[in-house]
Order: C-alpha cells, then sequence, then structure tokens
C-alpha cells in the first residue's frame, strides 16, 4: 500500500476513533449518527479509489530501514552489490515496532497499482535472488540459498539476536548514546519521528527491557552465543580461504556476518555511508561493551580480519 494511501487510511481511522465521542459530546441522534457513519465509509473509499485511480508516483523498489540495524545492513549490502536502484526510508528505531507492529528490514516493490511487501531478512534474500537470479545469473549467484549457506544463515541470524540483547544491555542505560543509535540525530529520520524519540525514550526503554528480558543471565548467555559463533568461524577460516563457506568466492553468508559483527566492530563503511550519523566509535562506547569488542577482535583474529577486509573491499 503505498504511503500516500496509508497516511490518508489513519487520518481516517483517527475520525473514526473519535466518532463515538462527538456523538456523545454533541447528543446527536440516530439517523445523524448513520449519516456520519456513511460519510465516513464514503471516506474510506474514495482513499482507496484514489490509491487505483491516481496511484502515488513512488520509487519502484523502497526498503524501509532504522538508522542502525545489523539485519537492515544485510539487506541493504546485497542490494548494493547486486547495484538495484532502490529507495531507502529510514525511521526512528523502535517506534515501528512498538506502535505499528511492523519490523525492519521491509522490502516494498511496486508493479502498476500493486505494491508487494517483504518482510523478514531472509525472505528479501530468497526474493532477490529468484527475481535476479534468471536476467543476472553470475551476479546473483552469490545469493543462491544452498543448503550449507542456509544452515549457516540460521546461525548467523541467531547471532544477530543474541547481538540485539548484547546492545541493548550495554546502551539502554545510557539516554544519550541509545537516542543516537536509533537515529534521534539522524537527518535522514522525519523530524518528528526523531521529537518522539526523545519525548518517549522512558516508555521505549522499559517496552525494549521487557520485550528483550534484559538482565545480567541473558547477556551472559548471549555473549557465551557469540563467543560460541566467531570461535566456529574463526577456526573455518584457519586454512586461508577467503569465504567461510566457499573457498575464496563471497556468498550472502559471508556479507551476513560481515554486517552483524559491523555492529560492534563499527567497521569503516559500515551501512555503506547510510548509518553514519548513528555510529558510535568505540571511544564512545560504556567501558563494559568496549572490553567485550577489544576481547573478541583479539581472540578471534581471523573472523576479524575477514570483516574487515569484506568492508575495505567489498563495501
Amino acid at each position: 500500500m503505498p504511503a500516500m494511501v496509508r497516511n490518508r487510511l489513519l487520518i481516517h481511522s483517527i475520525f473514526l476513533l473519535l466518532l463515538p465521542l462527538v456523538v456523545a459530546w454533541f447528543g446527536l441522534g440516530l439517523l445523524t449518527t448513520i449519516m456520519l457513519v456513511l460519510l465516513l465509509l464514503c471516506w474510506r473509499w474514495m482513499i482507496v479509489l484514489s490509491g487505483i485511480i491516481a496511484p502515488e508516483k513512488t520509487p519502484d523498489i523502497v526498503l524501509e530501514t532504522i538508522s542502525a540495524s545489523h539485519f537492515v545492513e544485510k539487506v541493504r549490502w546485497c542490494m548494493d552489490r547486486l547495484e538495484i536502484d532502490y529507495a531507502e526510508r529510514q525511521s526512528g528505531g523502535t517506534l515501528g515496532a512498538f506502535f505499528t507492529g511492523r519490523s525492519v528490514p521491509q522490502l516494498r516493490v511496486r508493479t502498476g497499482i500493486v505494491q508487494t511487501v517483504i518482510g523478514n531478512s531472509p525472505d528479501i534474500l530468497r526474493y532477490l535472488w529468484a527475481t535476479n537470479y534468471a536476467s543476472r545469473d553470475d551476479k546473483a549467484s552469490f545469493l543462491e540459498p544452498t543448503s550449507a549457506r542456509l544452515e549457516l544463515e540460521q546461525k548467523l541470524d541467531r547471532y544477530g539476536r543474541n547481538l540485539q540483547m548484547w546492545i541493548y544491555y550495554h546502551l539502554l542505560h545510557d539516554r544519550g548514546l541509545t537516542l543516537h543509535a536509533w537515529g534521534a540525530d539522524n537527518p535522514r529520520v522525519p523530524a518528528w519521528q526523531r521529537l518522539l524519540l526523545r519525548l518517549l525514550f522512558p516508555l521505549l526503554a522499559a517496552l525494549v527491557r521487557k520485550s528483550f528480558s534484559i538482565n545480567e543471565e541473558h547477556y551472559a548467555k548471549a555473549a557465551e552465543h557469540i563467543d560460541e559463533l566467531l570461535g566456529s568461524i574463526d577456526m573455518q577460516l584457519a586454512d586461508g580461504r577467503r569465504s567461510i563457506l566457499d573457498g575464496d568466492t563471497i556468498n550472502y553468508t559471508d556479507i551476513a556476518f560481515a554486517a552483524f559483527t559491523g555492529l560492534w566492530l563499527q567497521a569503516e563503511g559500515y551501512g555503506g555511508g547510510k548509518a553514519d550519523a548513528s555510529r558510535i566509535e568505540i571511544g564512545q562506547m560504556p567501558a563494559g561493551m568496549r572490553a567485550d569488542v577489544e576481547r573478541w577482535s583479539e581472540d578471534y583474529p581471523k573472523a576479524h580480519a575477514l570483516v574487515t577486509r569484506l568492508y575495505a573491499e567489498e563495501r
């Protein structure tokens, strides 16, 4: 559904919610109330028709994102590697998840008046591979979902979820750094959303703590799983290969690993220039967070080197 139609439907929904208050406040009769309901129904119909008769001129492909998201970076990097022409629409971190139930990334593809919406980063990558393989075989082959890649992708996505726990455990007590990571200082995020992030920070922080069950025990488990994944990758790279699975040929699992690891490594080029306003340099990190980053960099040098090289050569 185009943004213009969604916005009009949102305004319509607000009026619909206010209707009982209007009826009660003014003491309107039954006939008048029925007429108001019919007018609202006609209004909604006109909104739907406007999207069909005079559709909004929007980019054919839109990637909806938040400022600092390793799952977004995974998809964004693959789309950039395919040289896909797309527009990126950034929102304030956590606002979409907690107030509209919409997670990111979301890929919106418009074909005429029809718009297809794909969420969940693995599903987006499957779509990109399926739609580009026939026409750009060589260029899209890095996205082919072989059984080995799919198995590794599941482990990497778990790594990504553990990193969400890790980063919130370290950052959430620091209002300024958390807001910075959410895009409150990012001009790409709409101004009204940046304001909401600041005004609603106590509520959003409480919701994050509740939804991620952030505590010492869960942090310890997440850190243990992160260590296990990094150790496994480091061992696989011990023979000097340039790709985790495919020898010297880069595929999407390498990109996913680099995108996720970039969240804590803050590698140069993270986000392809689209997340610069949300970067947290290692010197800005809380002491415990910085200690984890330094330990992982030292304990898993091959994994660290792979990510650094991918950002330097591929991003």
